[in-house]
């Protein structure tokens, strides 16, 4: 018996919709009901939020278009200023009217001329009788631009007064929204993380037609199996089931096993896995690239560009603060300030705390680690912990805007020093105040 179920609309058509957004039957449902029939007034603003890869622009464009409503879709991270924005809205509208020969530009410089414009671009019969819907994709973007901007959105039915429900998708709450001024409160929907179970069932759903379900949901087991703990995005992991599935398949190609051997499969696709670890969400290399890789015997601690993270592209002040953090690793304690400071006096912490979020990008990639608590009096201390193969690569990447010659002096002086022997260091205030 299918999940989805409305009287506006064929039980084939939600039987396929219900096909195509599995493990979200209860969200597409909720929103069914929101929307009701096509020609009556829906809900004016709707807030969906989840985190990155919950299905929240998948399963909005695939309900849109598999019951074939009105709507526009504008992405406001391509579009991010109020002007490109409300002129892309309208020159989308213009594709949903039968009327509208071709699409032209039309400039749109305020709200009160988007409101204008609208209700222009509406006149046609089918976008009257039924609700119209835009939705605005990473809308919280809309913070950053004008501050009427997000409050007339959540009430543009009202201002317009046309059947229109403008739908914001978010990576944030609701809380973080709310404009201080108060605004019109809107439907909030929230899509929660996939569960393991999901993830099976949905990545199990890609298999190749060469091989039986059976065997690539056994395979999906054991790449969940590994990666799980530290990776739950959705579309990373298509891209690892993608990736290393051929690897996993060689020992059937070959004749050595059958689809049925589980342990041989596993043991031939086990250090493959370990190797795609040290990648997850970096993209360091191509998938071409690490198909030849995957034919090296090397163990994964001497695969050049991956352990060492050489093809990784950092930001650009990053870079320059990973060769000091490297630099200080090796350092002695006593010639910080010589090294490291302008001026030999007293070192103002406010800066470095205001600038802290910088370097936690660089733990989260795992290219410095906190050595002690935030609580320290003096500030979080870390350690380095790339290798010197990756700092002469960040230093070639940044050598026309710094002495490389120097820094390459340092690097060939800490080359003798092993790279077991990291020392953790303190890093000054100075170091990330670049503007």
């Amino acid at each position: 018996m299918p999940n989805l179920e409305h009287p506006a609309y064929p039980s084939a058509t939600l039987l396929h919709l219900e096909s195509l957004v599995p493990c979200r039957e209860s969200q597409v449902s909720m929103l069914l009901s929101i929307f009701g029939e096509r020609q009556q007034f829906s809900f004016p603003s709707i807030f969906i939020y989840g985190h990155t890869s919950s299905g929240k622009t998948y399963v909005m464009q695939t309900l849109l278009n598999t019951l074939q409503l009105p709507h526009v879709f504008v992405n406001c991270v391509e579009y991010f200023t109020s002007r490109l924005l409300l002129e892309e809205i309208l020159i989308q509208l213009q594709s949903c009217s039968s009327e509208t020969k071709q699409t032209s530009h039309v400039p749109c410089d305020t709200f009160n001329d988007f409101v204008r414009l609208f209700k222009q671009a509406v006149v046609s019969r089918e976008l009257q009788d039924q609700t119209l819907y835009i939705v605005l994709d990473r809308a919280e973007q809309l913070r950053e631009m004008e501050a009427n901007i997000l409050p007339a959105f959540l009430r543009l039915q009202e201002l317009t007064d046309r059947n229109v429900t403008v739908v914001l998708l978010s990576e944030i709450v609701w809380e973080l929204f709310r404009p201080n001024t108060g605004c019109f409160e809107p439907f909030t929907l929230y899509f929660p993380d996939y569960s393991i179970g999901h993830l099976q069932k949905i990545l199990s759903q890609n298999h190749p037609p060469e091989y039986s379900v059976d065997f690539y949901a056994a395979y999906i087991n054991i790449l969940l199996g590994v990666f799980y703990m530290v990776c739950r995005d959705l579309k990373e992991l298509q891209h690892l089931a993608a990736l290393n599935f051929s690897k996993y398949c060689e020992p059937v190609v070959r004749g050595e096993a059958s689809e049925r051997d589980t342990r041989k499969l596993w043991k031939n696709i086990e250090p493959h896995l370990k190797k795609a670890m040290q990648t997850v969400y970096l993209r360091e290399i191509s998938s071409s690239q690490w198909e030849r890789l995957q034919c090296d015997d090397r163990e994964p601690g001497q695969l050049k560009g991956l352990s060492a993270h050489t093809h990784v592209e950092l930001p650009y002040y990053s870079k320059f603060l990973l060769i000091a953090a490297y630099l200080a690793s090796y350092n002695p304690v006593r010639t910080d300030k010589r090294f490291f400071l302008k001026h030999h006096g007293k070192i103002r912490k406010t800066n470095f705390m205001k600038k802290h979020e910088k370097i936690s990008s660089l733990v989260t990639l795992q290219l410095l680690s906190m050595v002690d608590h935030n609580d320290q009096l003096g500030g979080p201390r870390y350690k380095c912990t790339v290798s010197l193969d990756f700092i002469r690569a960040i230093a070639r990447w940044t050598g026309h805007k710094m002495k490389l010659h120097l820094v390459q002096a340092w690097l060939d002086h800490t080359a003798r020093i092993s790279t077991a022997s990291l020392c953790q260091f303190a890093i000054p205030s100075n170091k990330v105040t670049c503007e």
